[in-house]
Formats: C-alpha cells, sequence, structure tokens
C-alpha cells in the first residue's frame, strides 16, 4: 500500500521540469592553477640552471647562444670534479665521458668551467682527459666583464 499526495487521478498542479545538462565549461580554476605553475617555474628554472657553483673568471668575449642543454665539467676550486652536476673523481672522468660519447656521440661540444683559484694544470689535465675519452669540442666557459 503507498501514500500519495496528488489529486486528480496521479496528475501534479505543476508541470514537470526538463532538467538539461550544464554544457559551460568553467575555466577560471584551469587559468588559476596554470598561472600558480607558471609563477612555480619561473622562480624554479633560474636555480636548475646554475648547477655548480663557481666563481669563473672574467672575459671580454660575448655569450654563446644554444638551444641545446650542453655538457659540462666543472672544476671547483678546492680541485673537485664535476660531470654535470654530480662529483666524480679524476680517474672515473674519463670512462663516464666514454659512455657518454657512446650514447649520444662524440661531436657534442663539452663546456669546461674552471674556478679562477684552480691552476692552469689542473684544468689541462681535466680537458687532456676528456680529449682522450674521444671528444674533440671542448670550450671554456667564463663571465662576461662588467664595463
Amino acid at each position: 500500500m503507498g501514500f500519495s499526495t496528488d489529486e486528480g487521478g496521479g496528475r501534479s498542479r505543476r508541470p514537470r521540469r526538463v532538467v538539461k545538462a550544464m554544457s559551460d565549461v568553467n575555466v577560471t580554476p584551469l587559468v588559476d592553477v596554470m598561472l600558480v605553475l607558471l609563477i612555480v617555474f619561473m622562480i624554479t628554472a633560474p636555480l636548475l640552471a646554475v648547477g655548480v657553483p663557481v666563481d669563473l673568471p672574467k672575459t671580454k668575449a660575448p655569450p654563446i647562444s644554444t638551444t641545446v642543454e650542453p655538457l659540462t665539467v666543472t672544476i671547483k676550486s678546492n680541485g673537485h670534479i664535476y660531470l654535470e652536476n654530480s662529483e666524480t673523481k679524476y680517474e672515473e672522468l674519463m670512462p663516464r665521458l666514454k659512455a657518454i660519447g657512446d650514447t649520444k656521440g662524440y661531436d657534442e661540444r663539452i663546456y669546461v668551467r674552471g674556478d679562477k683559484k684552480v691552476d692552469y694544470g689542473t684544468v689541462l689535465r681535466v680537458m687532456g682527459a676528456i680529449k682522450a675519452a674521444g671528444f674533440n669540442k671542448i670550450a671554456m666557459v667564463g663571465d662576461p666583464e662588467r664595463s
């Protein structure tokens, strides 16, 4: 047995409303998220590009413009050597460079970043290891002089 409040044989006084699906897209939350991501990436991108902090010597040469992420070898003032951002012993440098050369090719340019307090012999020794690993394009990096 059921209970009904309808009068007049099951018909309601109010007409039935048809509920339509909402076809609008609310883009405000999407824009908010994208702006927050933009700000986060703008703040973190310069921090990622720094790598190993080194006091580079000053030079009058113009900056190098390249679209490819360069392969860098850094020599800090205490003589520690870094391949990209990981510390590498001098004895391990040549085998690691050969492994990179086997995968990426030996035509890639390698940038040597040497602290200005490192003696010239250490820099030449590292450049010799790079050359012995099979790379022919070696460039040295410096900071531009301010006039």
